[in-house]
This record gives structure tokens, sequence and C-alpha cells, in this order.
């Protein structure tokens, strides 16, 4: 028995890369299950090989494919696209179309909740660096890192080449900021590209999940992707821990606990009153706050 990493998979096939890079054209060999706690009680559930999992398998011989026999722990899974293993998130805005604040800190949310590290990299600097600007005031507290970069000059691509070695780095964040456009830069590669329409909004053109290994990087090259979901509710008053600027001011509320919405007495509103926190990454937290209440609600239904 062998181990490798899935690097992609279409109609049942999975091709797997073993430690010496050579690649097994296999088929899962069983059904997978995974125990895990839900709503207090142990639960068994099946589990479908994803492009990024570690596994075990059986190679192929001739032109035969082999089997995959066993998948590993995970360290990090996302619903949408359904991979795994991603060890560094890397959220892309851009000039243009105009950054979407309230999705980059989704994007953050849910890093954080998979224990995978984060950075911003603001594409298109060569526009301008207005956002780039506001995007470190509003992250100066959050422990993001904001690299600004231009796909079409190279200015900061090799500094984002730098933070990537080692890793397996996902690119999202909204459509039509560059994103395919940098991984060609970054690896060299000719994945195809969208352009941005007139009323400003671009189209995803990424088809299906796949690892790729280029120039000695890992990236998962994934479909849709301002739309990467993890499957996880928390309970609300959680939430406020993803949140490291909030930490010097925990336990200085009037209430606790202190969701740091509009209770009277939170050291948190006031901090941003004050401009010791960004307001208006306050504000959006506010937005999944109440999401996340929503949700929470919903968790039984």
């Amino acid at each position: 028995m062998m181990q490798g990493q899935i690097i992609e998979g279409r109609g049942g096939l999975y091709t797997v890369r073993d430690a010496a890079g050579i690649d097994h054209v296999l088929r899962a060999k069983k059904k997978f299950r995974r125990q895990h706690m839900a709503q207090n009680k142990l639960r068994r559930e099946r589990m479908k090989p994803l492009v990024g999992d570690r596994v075990n398998f059986t190679p192929g011989e001739g032109d035969e494919h082999g089997w995959l026999e066993e998948i590993l722990p995970r360290s990090s899974q996302c619903l949408r696209p359904p991979v795994a293993n991603i060890t560094l998130l890397v959220i892309v805005a851009a000039v243009a179309p105009a950054p979407d604040w309230l999705l980059i800190d989704k994007l953050l949310l849910g890093a954080r909740m998979q224990s995978m590290r984060a950075m911003l990299v603001m594409n298109k600097c060569d526009l301008g660096e207005e956002a780039a600007q506001q995007a470190r005031h509003d992250y100066a507290g959050a422990e993001l890192p904001v690299l600004c970069v231009s796909a079409g000059t190279g200015a900061g691509v090799e500094q984002l080449r730098a933070q990537m070695q080692g890793k397996i780095a996902c690119f999202a964040g909204q459509s039509g900021v560059g994103k395919s456009t940098l991984l060609n830069a970054l690896l060299d590669l000719h994945l195809q590209t969208g352009e941005i329409s007139r009323i400003e909004r671009g189209k995803h053109t990424t088809r299906h999940a796949q690892l790729i290994e280029a120039g000695g990087l890992r990236v998962m090259d994934t479909p849709g992707f301002s739309l990467l979901e993890f499957d996880q509710v928390m309970d609300p008053v959680e939430l406020m821990d993803y949140y490291p600027e909030f930490q010097p001011y925990q336990g200085c509320c009037r209430f606790q606990p202190c969701y740091h919405g509009s209770e009277p007495g939170c050291a948190v509103i006031q901090a941003a009153r004050e401009g010791k926190i960004s307001p208006a990454r306050l504000e959006r937290y506010h937005e999944l706050l109440e999401k996340t209440r929503q949700l929470w609600r919903e968790r039984y239904d």
C-alpha cells in the first residue's frame, strides 16, 4: 500500500500523486465513513474523497486502475467547492471591481474556523492604492497581512510567491479581481480568464477543482472562487473569538457575556467610537452576528 494526495477527481476516477511525483488513476474501493461529534452525539457519516485528500492506496497493474483504500485525517475541509487540506487562503480583492468587504470578512472567518492561515492580496495596485490603504486600516488589529500586487506589471508577485512556499494555497474572492491572471503570473500557466463586464461584474471561468504543482508552489484551483463555504455552525457567542482586535477588550464590557452587538457599556463598541477598532469592520461583524444567530436557531430544522 502507498500514500499520496488526490490532485484531481472526475467521473469517479481520482488522480493521486505519490511522494515520488508519479500519478496514479484510482477508483474508490468502498464507502468511506468518519466519526464526529454533532449535537453532543457521536455520529458516523459518509465521506467522499476530495481533491487535496491525503490517502492510502493500492496502485494498479499495467493499464488497470488502482484503488483508494483510506482517507487520512483532514486539516481543513470546504463545503463548496468540495476540497480538503488547504493551509493558506489567499483572499484576492482589487481596485476594480470595488472590494466586497463583507465577502472578505466571511472568507477570513471561514479560514480561521478551519485553522487556515489567511492573507489579503490587493491586485491591480498599479491602478491606485486607495483600496489597499482602506484594507490596512480596517484590518490593522485583525492579524491579516495585506499585500499589494499587480498581476499586469509583476509588482509584488515575488513577495506573494515567498508567502506561498511550502503551503497548499487556495485563491478566493469576488469575480473579476484577476485571480486567474495572478495564478498565471505565479505559476506560468495558461488558465482561462474572464473580463469584467460593462456593469462591473465578473464571471467565473474555472470548471473543476484541481491541485496544481508548478514552480515549486502548490495551488488549489477551484470553481466558484467567491462561493468558498465551510460546513460549520457556531454558537453566536463564539463569533467574537475569531476577531483578534476584540481580544484586548474581552471582560471589559458591563454585561457578560457580551456579543458586542448593541449592549450598553460594550467596550468593543466604545473602542470603535474612539477609532481603536475599525467602525466599518465592527458594522460588518454585526451583519455576520445576525446571520450566525439565524443559523444557530435553524440548526435543528
